[in-house]
């Protein structure tokens, strides 16, 4: 077997663990921690808002960081540090130590988020580069599944500091071991080409050296604004009612519809990804994109129009299939539309920057639904914020102008 389907694998449970401590995680501190301290929600949710803008701060140097100390110790280092916020957080006796124990999980964020995972895979494939993030990308998906239920079996049966210690422990021990066996730089490391091909290019076919990009230069091209913006307001809107989508739907079906609704929601992210992972390197990435994100508007515009309970679990199934893809089609866009030289820099920016705007989905929303008296408004804000985002993916570069890059010094 091609080694690069190992290395896609130890990316998914990287991502499973990244996602299901890191971003389904923060969820359940809240809960824990107001429930445990007494501290006010809005202390606890400024605290996750400030360690997603560390993670991002981080993030846009991903690439380069990756590409000196290489994936396995930057990895290992973002495991070490993840486990240590984790248990953290689980130790806390005043709400300044939950500040610092997210500053510390915002680097294993960085280290293991979705940066990392395309960095970590897209130099073992070219041209079944979308299925193979999107299998990895699939871990993200699953911590929601398996991570996040384990959380709070974890915490309600040990407590909320044995919970978290064990949760810290099991990830570096399940974890570790796969990427130091499997994970590489590059497939040339071990004597092979990308997808396992073993034609030899003609010369001609070869890549070429191409001089460093200045990451200043990004923010004048289109195609870099027109694939970071749009993902910027999507993953806004989506973030944020993930956030409060147990809030939203609590009064209507309960505690326990509401869990159910959020199990469907992300199974629906583990299909939506893998049906799009298997077609995705064959269609037009942005018409595809532009697809996703209209099907989430109609799921929001769905819930406010027909807000019948029974209905809203086939609603966020409906959000759910596009969840996964939102943070698959990004790498994908730049691919096509930028040297691979510039890949790791680029792609860290982009995501850098959507992290930078989701950060802000959960307080926006939440402001929101104080303002308003319900949720309806946040609900719209969201269906407006898709609705730009699908209309400006399709914004494309100039024919000839996508993939060159000025050569600039560093």
């Amino acid at each position: 077997m091609f080694h690069g389907w190992k290395v896609v694998a130890a990316a998914f449970v990287v991502a499973l663990f990244g996602w299901g401590l890191g971003f389904y995680g923060p969820g359940i501190y809240l809960a824990a921690l107001t429930r445990t301290h007494g501290w006010d929600i809005a202390t606890i949710a400024s605290a996750i808002t400030f360690y997603y803008l560390v993670g991002a701060t981080i993030t846009i140097y991903a690439g380069d960081l990756f590409e000196r100390f290489g994936p396995r110790l930057m990895v290992t280092a973002g495991a070490v540090t993840m486990a240590a916020g984790v248990a953290g957080i689980g130790a806390v006796s005043a709400p300044w130590m939950v500040f610092a124990a997210f500053l510390v999980m915002g680097f294993g964020w960085a280290c293991m988020g979705g940066a990392a995972i395309n960095l970590i895979v897209a130099p073992w494939f070219e041209r079944r580069r979308g299925l193979a993030i999107s299998l990895a990308l699939n871990g993200a998906s699953c911590g929601g599944v398996v991570i996040a239920p384990a959380l709070i079996f974890l915490i309600a049966t040990l407590g909320f500091a044995g919970g978290m210690q064990v949760a810290a422990a099991g990830m570096l021990v399940l974890l570790l071991p796969l990427v130091w066996l499997w994970v590489r730089r590059r497939p040339g490391d071990l004597g092979l080409r990308p997808d396992g091909r073993t034609d030899t290019p003609p010369a001609d076919a070869r890549p070429r050296a191409e001089p460093p990009l200045r990451r200043a230069s990004l923010f004048g091209r289109l195609n870099f604004w027109t694939i970071s913006a749009p993902f910027a307001l999507g993953l806004l809107a989506q973030v944020g009612f993930l956030t409060h989508q147990a809030a939203y739907l609590g009064p209507v079906l309960g505690s326990g519809g509401a869990a159910l609704a959020i199990s469907i929601t992300t199974a629906a992210a583990v299909v939506g990804r893998l049906a799009m992972g298997l077609v995705v390197d064959a269609v037009d990435k942005r018409r595809a994109a532009c697809g996703n994100f209209l099907l989430q508007t109609a799921a929001i515009g769905l819930m406010l129009l027909y807000p019948e309970p029974r209905l809203l679990y086939l609603y966020c199934a409906v959000f759910g299939l596009g969840v996964g893809n939102m943070i698959t089609f990004p790498p994908l866009i730049v691919q096509a539309e930028f040297p691979a030289a510039h890949f790791g820099r680029v792609v860290s920016l982009i995501l850098a920057i959507n992290q930078y705007a989701f950060a802000f989905g959960p307080g926006l929303l939440g402001w929101l639904r104080d303002w308003s008296g319900g949720y309806d408004a946040a609900l719209v804000a969201c269906g407006l914020l898709l609705i730009a985002a699908a209309a400006s993916v399709l914004v494309r570069p100039r024919p000839g102008t996508a993939v060159s890059a000025r050569p600039e010094a560093r």
